[in-house]
């Protein structure tokens, strides 16, 4: 293909030009079909509750709150905020709206010292509408001061409204730094402008395809905004990726003397064939979130998959034509240092020499960063993740403090039975919930102590949590006790709210994740050894693969769940972490890793193939290779960092995790435990598929300290064995 390639050069950047721009003009719709996503388990308990609510009783959780600020039994405070009610009830989108007043005091709705209440309401809707419709009417609307009462906005609709717009600021902050940002650093890589203008054309070639494509896509299926976003980190970075490796071997086959068609097609044969597999690993890493039953990280899979065909695609075809057009242009104008001269060439020859002292170094690092992972702690997300700043913040802030219960996160029970009295007194003495509401009465600690409150009809339920239930990782084991309450007799129940759904979605999520796992790694080593031919090498990559991912959670738990740098990154720490998104960031970053050890295996391999000398195929290949990934993963992990400047706790963790985890895969798991295990496993690196043939005595590799090191198979220094 590639003399294809080099005759029809101008045609083919031609027809790519058309093509950008005809995916540009369908790209451009893109976010105007893309959805917003709930924390919902299909199909599970807490969903079918939510369903019959709405159908069977008019109402549903209370996902909108109005908190009242006042002398809330002063009768003017009373009268205006029933008005206040009855306004809000006559909203388009608002099913149903209950109250402190409504309830006959309530005391769940006030705090103790009479001056803050709630009125509590349901939208309805998908998400797209409902926080439309929140952030455009409802906040602007209702946030107001009367000076006989003062009302602000929260609940959960609200606050996803308000994460999804400070996430779409946060997004375009970051996008717009990083064009420039990966300018600059390209040009101090290439030292050729031309080049770094092309190989970021080749990361927007695959943005831009992507973006087309999920536009496509959302006609068939749901596709979530979200999966915009890590387009533009994914295409840029990848198309980096493939780019400097693609004109590495250019330029390199430029300066040994080739002529430029020959160059174009020893690039193509090798370096293609690498991107090709890199692809294929982190393609089918992204691949294995299409496992999970949401629609959020399936669109991630969706994104991720077409992002990375059209980066090969561009790396494979586009580059190669402007290169063939570039030819000795490519070329820096003053030539590197020999590659023994480099930094890599002294680590490498070091690591070489005494691989177990550095083995048990790198593994000493790594157990270092990734021990606190060791303190991972799964929980809830709630509000907090957005900053202080933010007005359904700042509305969750006062009633954290005044408030002893939640009551727009009371648990909603549907009994097919009528006879609910005996349930709900049962239901009463659950540790952690304040009150049951039913049309039976009310009830506390087993005792009913009042008649059933306006609005509770029939047989559906409301179990009122207490705060401090609800804090840190005490949710599911709540929804597990209410659960596990007898039914009436003769009846059957089922239990929703908002912390049922989370709990639901939680396990859901973590049900899947042995299975996503298993697949991602069969997957990836199935590559591996389609590349290598070797049973060990796809074995070792998964495990250091799986050591920098600990190194990422070692960090996420540091940073995140315990507090450490809280203050500078400008996030308030809950002690846990949401497990949705360090799930997505774990595939992200395993494609990344499985493809900086696609590309350092590639130069590995073909040095073994041409020498058959174990030792000397990775120090060389350690000194082509290791300068490229370490620049690759530099600059992906510049353009990820800078997700870390939002203010949205999910953006900063992906940032501030991704980062880390490709910096310490890019240094220490490949500058020293890959080479320092590939040299201790010698021959056996290459079982079954090649027995090497025997280097020639001459053949030997300079090693720090004065000393050749000798040939594999040579007496006196087996592979295998440490120097």
């Amino acid at each position: 293909m590639s003399p294809v390639l080099f005759r029809h050069r101008r045609l083919i950047l031609l027809v790519t030009a058309l093509l950008t721009l005809a995916l540009a003009a369908v790209a451009a719709g893109a976010m105007n079909v893309l959805v917003l996503s709930r924390w919902e388990a299909p199909g599970s308990e807490s969903v079918r509750v939510q369903q019959l609510l709405e159908r069977d009783h008019g109402t549903g959780n209370a996902n909108l709150v109005l908190l009242v600020s006042g002398v809330i039994d002063d009768s003017a405070v009373a009268a205006a905020a029933q008005s206040v009610a009855a306004e809000l009830r006559g909203e388009d989108a608002v099913l149903d709206v209950w109250s402190y007043w409504s309830r006959g005091g309530d005391p769940t709705m006030r705090d103790a010292d009479g001056r803050h209440a709630l009125i509590l309401a349901h939208v309805t809707g998908d998400a797209t509408s409902a926080r439309l419709h929140i952030r455009e009417r409802i906040l602007p609307a209702y946030t107001r001061d009367t000076g006989l009462l003062r009302i602000d906005v929260g609940g959960a609709e609200a606050v996803s409204s308000q994460v999804s717009q400070q996430a779409t600021r946060d997004f375009l902050r970051a996008e717009l730094l990083i064009v420039p940002v990966m300018i600059v650093l390209l040009v101090v890589l290439y030292r050729r402008l031309r080049l770094a203008l092309l190989t970021l054309g080749v990361g927007l070639f695959a943005v831009i395809g992507t973006l087309a494509g999920l536009r496509v896509l959302a006609g068939f299926t749901e596709v979530a905004t979200f999966a915009a976003n890590i387009t533009l980190v994914m295409g840029i970075g990848l198309g980096i990726d493939y780019s400097l490796f693609v004109i590495a071997r250019f330029r390199e086959e430029l300066t040994a003397g080739a002529p430029v068609p020959a160059a174009i097609t020893t690039t193509v044969r090798t370096a293609g064939r690498t991107v090709v597999f890199s692809g294929l690993t982190v393609a089918a890493s992204l691949s294995a979130l299409l496992l999970f039953p949401f629609a959020f990280l399936r669109s991630f899979a969706y994104a991720g998959i077409l992002v990375v065909v059209l980066a090969v695609l561009g790396a494979l075809t586009i580059l190669p034509a402007a290169l063939a057009v570039l030819g000795p242009r490519a070329l820096r104008r003053r030539p590197p240092p020999p590659a023994d001269d480099g930094i890599w060439g002294r680590l490498g020859g070091h690591v070489m020499r005494r691989p177990v002292l550095f083995t048990a170094l790198g593994l000493l690092i790594v157990g270092v960063l990734a021990a606190p992972a060791l303190g991972l702690r799964l929980g809830l997300p709630d509000d907090r993740v957005l900053p202080p700043t933010a007005s359904t913040r700042q509305t969750y802030d006062v009633m954290r403090d005044v408030l002893p219960t939640e009551p727009q996160d009371a648990l909603h029970i549907v009994s097919t039975s009528a006879d609910v009295g005996g349930y709900a007194a049962e239901v009463s003495r659950v540790p952690g919930i304040a009150r049951v509401n039913s049309a039976a009465g009310v009830f506390t600690a087993g005792i009913r102590t009042g008649p059933g409150p306006t609005g509770i009809t029939g047989s559906r339920l409301e179990a009122v949590p207490t705060r401090e239930v609800l804090s840190g990782t005490g949710t599911p084991a709540l929804v597990a006790a209410v659960r596990a309450v007898p039914p009436p007799p003769g009846g059957t129940v089922q239990v929703g709210g908002y912390p049922a759904e989370l709990t639901d979605f939680r396990a859901m999520l973590t049900d899947r994740i042995p299975l996503v796992a298993a697949v991602l790694l069969a997957i990836s080593f199935a590559v591996l050894f389609a590349m290598s031919g070797s049973l060990l090498i796809p074995v070792k990559a998964t495990i250091l693969n799986l050591l920098s991912l600990a190194v990422m959670f070692g960090v996420l738990v540091t940073v995140f769940q315990d507090g450490f740098l809280a203050g500078v990154l400008g996030f308030t720490p809950i002690g846990t972490l949401d497990p949705a998104f360090p799930i997505l960031m774990f595939c992200v970053a395993y494609g990344l890793s499985m493809d900086y050890e696609v590309f350092l295996l590639s130069r590995i391999k073909e040095r073994y193939d041409a020498t058959g000398d174990n030792t000397r195929a990775v120090l060389e290949g350690l000194q082509r290779g290791a300068p490229l990934v370490t620049a690759a993963a530099t600059i992906l992990a510049v353009s990820f960092a800078l997700y870390a400047t939002g203010d949205v706790m999910y953006l900063q963790m992906v940032g501030v995790g991704t980062a880390v985890a490709i910096l310490v895969d890019a240094t220490v798991i490949r500058a020293i435990l890959v080479p320092a295990l590939m040299r201790l496993a010698g021959r056996a690196n290459w079982w079954p598929a090649t027995v090497p043939r025997p280097a020639p005595r001459s053949s030997t590799v300079d090693l720090p300290g004065g000393q050749p090191g000798l040939p594999d198979g040579q007496p006196g220094l087996p592979d295998g064995q440490p120097a």
